[in-house]
């Protein structure tokens, strides 16, 4: 039922490296989700290791099913593509949803306003002059 010894040794080397890296990096990731102790350093930890251990993972897919169909595998391209685009505007929405939400209830620990709140005019507490 297996392929793999259809797999070419230097192949089976790329895959297993390939696999070993994005594996590690995604546990790297779940690492640091447990280790730290906010939600804003928490948050960096997981996206990362989820975004390029999904991207090893699916290069090691790549040359596994390409060297084994002898045609290029192009449907895991789409899924790193895919994961590359969503997982930081699913980063940058979560970090400003709570960022607003712990500033408008006050919350120690809350990162401090940069140059960027005040120009946008994001700023909640903002008094205005008359």
């Amino acid at each position: 039922m297996s392929e793999a010894p259809d797999l070419p040794l230097w192949a089976a080397l790329v895959v297993s490296f390939l696999m070993l890296v994005g594996a590690g990096i995604t546990l790297v990731g779940a690492i640091g989700l447990i280790r730290f102790t906010s939600f804003y350093d928490r948050v960096h930890a997981p996206t990362l290791g989820a975004s390029l251990g999904t991207i090893g993972m699916s290069f090691a897919s790549i040359v596994y099913f390409t060297v084994l169909q002898e045609r290029p595998a192009v449907h895991e391209v789409l899924i790193v593509i895919f994961v590359t685009l969503t997982t930081p505007v699913t980063l940058m929405l979560l970090t400003r949803s709570a960022l607003y939400r712990d500033r408008t209830e006050g919350q120690p620990g809350v990162p401090a306003r940069s140059s960027t709140d005040e120009v946008s005019g994001t700023t909640p507490n903002r008094e205005t002059e008359g």
